[in-house]
């Protein structure tokens, strides 16, 4: 099967699971987003199960990887791939690069959000 389907497939199993499990984590929740951590923390948890396992197991090959983790968990959350990443320029002892992720991803999506805020409520949009 291809790739590019598997991760399409994947893709829309991630975002109906997003969908339903953020809902149900954060029902009765109204003010902290509650269903988003725990989407991204069931996510990086899931990622690091699946790569951790085809990585020093082999017990994922590569179509049932990229389903996973691209197209599912990529729907799903891409914090588990933030965190991922994080965690391997960690354990390569690249702790600049670490730090300069974390603070830059961080920093530039905050920045990025106000941004659009800014180009829709700043120019008068509606």
């Amino acid at each position: 099967m291809s790739l590019w389907f598997l991760v399409g497939l994947g893709g829309f199993i991630g975002a109906l699971l997003r969908y339903w499990v953020s809902g149900w984590i954060q029902s009765g929740f109204v003010t902290f987003p509650l269903g988003t951590l725990g989407v991204n923390f069931l996510g990086s948890l899931l990622l690091a199960l699946i790569m951790y396992a085809s990585e020093y197991r082999g017990l994922f090959g590569e179509e049932a990887r990229v389903f996973l983790t691209i197209g599912v968990l990529g729907s799903f959350t891409t914090m588990s791939t933030f965190s991922y990443e994080s965690m391997k320029l960690l354990e390569q002892s690249e702790h600049i690069m670490f730090g300069l992720n974390l603070v830059g991803t961080v920093i530039l999506c905050l920045l990025a959000i106000l941004l659009g805020k800014f180009l829709v409520v700043g120019m008068g949009m509606k």
